[in-house]
């Protein structure tokens, strides 16, 4: 697919904005690793969250000096960091969206959850901005025909941004990554789950447990980069397109027991990549292994299917049927509290971005 597009270039350059709010997602299989540009070493299924969202405006007008200058302000206070990271992301957008450097931008964006902790905020605003960036299209251009096409295109622009984000555009359930058992499956977009899913997941929770909100030692994309020479890649590849094929039968079936143990299974095996890289990182905290040891204690005790999971960081995702809601919660706040910053974020998988009216 080539969305380069010479035309999309204004004749009168306008002044407005949009707005979004985009979620973030947790991966069920992990993508960890990649090749060429931003296409993933092997294929991902997450859950779409409804809570865990970032919210952005961004207000465009006529740049003052032929190129595109760019402001970003993350929870009102300008941010450099974040600028430098959308101005390179917008570098490569040029030949897509040529109207980016007839313009300038002023980037207004914030988090319901706490940034670069491990809960994929890359994924959320990333595709917060690549959405919008395909309604200016919309807007002035007009060329999208159908609603797929429009929000195809926002998935492979924010892939370019964060590969996770490519599965924000969505909600509910998505895959990323070409799977041999769906062939409408792709590297360079999101995709929606196109058979009946087992009623179970679809309003499945996630209480994110925050252990450490703080900066995570290290990027997803040195992370990603550590694949490289880990001696353990080939075997983990091999294992996550297995995991794939294994939790599409559970997602038809609602086998409970056997989604517990794809996903505990991916969550630890994504930490011992980094534990097995060169260098080497340990992203859990003593309090993660607490939790994780109090979960399973908990299951085994109760026959509740709570599972965990982890992103790149400390923090964990317990997820659990709508059925089992009050006694998990009610678990968590006697039990698996104490083990947190005191923050708990209760979300549950979601219908994917929404646009907002700045």
């Amino acid at each position: 697919m080539n969305y380069n597009n010479p035309n999309l270039v204004f004749k009168e350059i306008p002044t407005g904005k949009v707005g979004w709010c985009s979620p973030s997602n947790i991966a069920l299989v992990k993508y960890w690793g990649k090749t060429g540009i931003q296409i993933p070493a092997n294929p991902s299924i997450s859950f779409t969250l409804s809570k865990s969202i970032t919210e952005t405006i961004i207000n465009f007008s006529p740049s003052k000096n032929d190129r595109c200058n760019l402001d970003f302000y993350f929870d009102g206070i300008p941010n450099a960091k974040f600028a430098e990271k959308t101005s390179e992301f917008f570098k490569k957008l040029v030949d897509i969206f040529p109207f980016i450097k007839q313009l300038d931008f002023s980037i207004y964006t914030k988090n319901t959850f706490p940034h670069s902790a491990g809960i994929a905020s890359s994924a959320s605003g990333m595709s917060a901005i690549a959405i919008a960036l395909c309604d200016i299209e919309n807007q002035f251009f007009n060329t999208f025909h159908t609603e797929d096409e429009f929000y195809q295109k926002a998935s492979y622009i924010a892939r370019l941004g964060s590969g996770s984000a490519c599965r924000s555009i969505y909600g509910s359930i998505v895959s990323w990554g070409e799977i041999k058992e769906l062939d409408y499956t792709s590297n360079l977009w999101g995709s929606r789950l196109k058979f009946e899913v087992n009623p179970v997941f679809k309003d499945y929770h996630d209480s994110i447990l925050i252990v450490d909100s703080g900066e995570k030692k290290v990027s997803s994309t040195v992370g990603h980069g550590l694949m490289n020479n880990n001696p353990f890649s080939k075997s983990r590849f091999i294992q996550a397109n297995n995991n794939i094929k294994n939790l599409l039968d559970v997602l038809r079936s609602g086998d409970l027991e056997e989604f517990v143990t794809i996903v505990e299974n991916e969550a630890l095996t994504l930490h011992a990549m980094m534990m097995t890289s060169y260098p080497s990182f340990l992203l859990m905290k003593p309090n993660t292994i607490s939790i994780i040891e109090n979960i399973r204690e908990f299951r085994n005790s109760t026959g509740i299917p709570v599972s965990f999971t982890l992103d790149a960081g400390p923090n964990i995702h317990m997820l659990y049927p709508h059925s089992f809601k009050d006694k998990v919660q009610s678990f968590i706040e006697s039990s698996l509290k104490v083990f947190t910053q005191n923050e708990v974020i209760h979300d549950n998988v979601g219908s994917g971005p929404e646009k907002l009216q700045p």
